[in-house]
């Protein structure tokens, strides 16, 4: 007769235990569990005892099957803080922990996706040094995860926004095809306690796997889209806006984006923050975008679309849910950069010349304003009627961001208004909108030219507005 060895048991993910419990019973070990764990396996009939009041670290133990409450879900729902704070498993993680530890005696399994592995090792007589440590390293990963996420939740109740020691936790989304290059490898992840408004949480309809870069654009996209209440089409590329177009249906808007990118959109990827219709589908096919992102697609743009092989369709149902409690982070060689989210708008912009903005003109300066904080620094955005003419980004200085998005608009720049994410450098570009045909501009004013510019945009009645507030973007 086999040696009676002992597996404790105490999981809240009941995926594959009953199948795995019985497969330890015929490999000679002894089940002990406990609370609910206890009971589900005795109502599928497998033999296992209560641990009968004793502390569970005094018990030899070989296996140490442990997975954790979920309290994240709670935490979601809303509950008082006392009553999510009491369901944080502490025993859970102490158990593992202290089995993990004891790498060299007992195995500490907490991921039902590793049953298979484990049993593999049992089946041969022997679990291998280096799954030992493979099961060791996932348990204080998990653990590690655990409690970064309670530290995280805490942080956010209290409203720390910058901890002195910075503890996170993401969940793997997927892998990407490859990184930024396809030699580089990547990934995506996820923020566990942010389930509105995340690209790491689209459905993928059709098309190839999604790419490092293509994840990159689309959330640029995005974020662009966020900004605009009615039907909206952001195309981007290399993190860059082409065009975004507005209008009263999700086609307007996407004819509108397509008649200004001077690509038309091929290589482009698109933001939608409706639902893409037949009609809107038609117009897209054989364009060679390779990504749309859409509130949803009706069933007739499905057919259209997903015969095309190369294009990837996500559905993310809450595109225009805006930003929460959560932080832009850029890694660095050997660090982190860590800020808030630019969510400040122009309300408080002042008119500084004569003559004011219409009422169109105002719509146009609001409209390339939300575009001018998504483009990359030095950024200046010309348009009107909810309608992108030309974007200049990307630039080392403001006149040569100017220059480029005159030289994209080209006649099409006359009536529209100017957005810089900065102040104009020069009295050169006051020049050069009068000389395209812009009538209005909005910057951030308070250069030392402010009073020079004032004045020459008083002669060519151009109506100039600041805002005092600047949106670089890297």
């Amino acid at each position: 007769m086999k040696e009676k060895k002992l597996a404790y048991i105490k999981t809240y993910d009941k995926r594959g235990l009953t199948e795995f419990c019985r497969y330890l019973v015929e490999y000679g070990y002894e089940l002990i569990a406990e609370e609910d764990t206890l009971s589900y396996l005795q109502k599928a009939e497998i033999p296992v005892r209560p641990v009968c009041g004793k502390n569970v670290f005094d018990l030899n133990i070989q296996l140490a099957i442990v997975n954790l409450y979920p309290f994240k879900k709670d935490m979601e729902s809303g509950s008082a803080f006392r009553e999510t704070a009491a369901l944080i498993d502490t025993q859970g993680v102490a158990a593992l922990s202290a089995a993990a530890k004891n790498f060299g005696e007992t195995v500490a399994v907490c991921d039902p996706d590793d049953y298979e592995k484990l049993l593999c090792g049992l089946a041969v007589g022997e679990i291998s040094e280096e799954d030992r440590m493979y099961f060791m390293y996932k348990a204080f990963s998990y653990t590690a995860a655990y409690h970064a996420l309670v530290s995280q939740y805490l942080a956010r109740e209290l409203n720390i926004l910058f901890p002195q020691t910075l503890t996170v936790t993401y969940e793997k989304a997927q892998d990407m095809r490859y990184g930024e290059n396809p030699h580089q490898r990547a990934a995506v992840y996820r923020e566990p306690l942010l389930k509105e408004g995340s690209l790491a949480r689209a459905k993928q309809l059709s098309g190839p796997v999604i790419s490092y870069n293509n994840v990159n654009d689309a959330n640029t996209a995005i974020g662009l889209v966020k900004e605009f209440e009615g039907p909206t089409v952001a195309v981007c590329k290399h993190c860059t806006p082409c065009s975004v177009g507005t209008g009263e249906s999700v086609y307007e808007a996407f004819e509108a984006a397509y008649l200004a990118d001077p690509l038309k959109m091929y290589g482009g990827i698109l933001a939608v923050n409706g639902v893409l219709d037949a009609r809107t589908a038609e117009a897209l096919k054989n364009l060679s975008a390779e990504v749309v992102v859409a509130v949803g697609f009706t069933p007739e743009a499905m057919n259209v679309l997903q015969f095309e092989r190369s294009l990837i369709l996500l559905e993310m149902p809450d595109i225009r849910s805006k930003v929460q409690f959560t932080f832009h982070l850029q890694k660095i060689y050997g660090g982190l950069l860590m800020q808030t989210y630019d969510t400040f708008t122009y309300e408080t912009a002042r008119c500084v010349t004569e003559r004011a903005p219409t009422a169109n003109e105002r719509k146009a300066l609001d409209f390339n304003y939300k575009v001018a904080k998504h483009a990359r620094s030095s950024a200046v955005v010309i348009g009107k009627d909810g309608v992108t003419a030309g974007i200049g980004t990307g630039q080392t200085n403001r006149t040569l961001a100017l220059k480029a998005a005159l030289s994209i608009a080209g006649k099409g720049a006359a009536g529209c208004v100017a957005v810089s994410d900065f102040r104009f450098p020069t009295l050169e570009c006051v020049e050069l909108c009068h000389a395209a045909g812009i009538t209005a501009i909005m910057q951030t004013g308070e250069s030392p030219l402010d009073e020079e510019m004032i004045e020459l945009c008083n002669k060519y009645r151009i109506a100039m507005l600041f805002t005092g507030a600047r949106h670089f973007k890297n």
